[in-house]
């Protein structure tokens, strides 16, 4: 197991990697809609949440050696399905088909206020 780290994307908030290298896959963990550079939310809004997540799984993709275009599956969390619609079309902005296997649940709350996490597994 490789841990991978860059300040590309947020560091982890508790004791965790950003991701971890086991073999030909990336772990991503769930990334909140951080903009490194800041320390702050991107947006306040759904979409603009999304767009930051995996602008920060593309980092630590990047950071791997890898690209989120070999992302296998990812699991979205978001705390209203109500904007499912426009956290999907933002999400679906970032992958051409082959699309990768998805998982979205509903949470009551997520770290920081966030209202979107997303956590990926990436081909390396």
């Amino acid at each position: 197991m490789t841990p991978i780290e860059t300040t590309a994307a947020p560091a982890a908030i508790g004791p965790y990697s950003q991701a971890m290298r086991v073999g030909n896959l990336l772990f991503v963990s769930g990334q909140l809609p951080i903009d490194p550079a800041t320390g702050a939310f991107a947006s306040d809004e759904p979409v603009g949440q999304m767009r930051q997540c995996m602008t920060n799984i593309a980092a630590i993709a990047a950071a791997a050696g890898t690209d989120i275009s070999s992302t296998v599956k990812t699991t979205i969390l978001v705390t209203d399905l109500g904007q499912f619609a426009q956290i999907n079309e933002a999400y679906g902005a970032v992958f051409t088909a082959p699309f990768p296997a998805r998982a979205c649940y509903q949470v009551a709350a997520l770290p920081k206020g966030a209202q979107v996490e997303v956590e990926a597994v990436i081909a390396c």
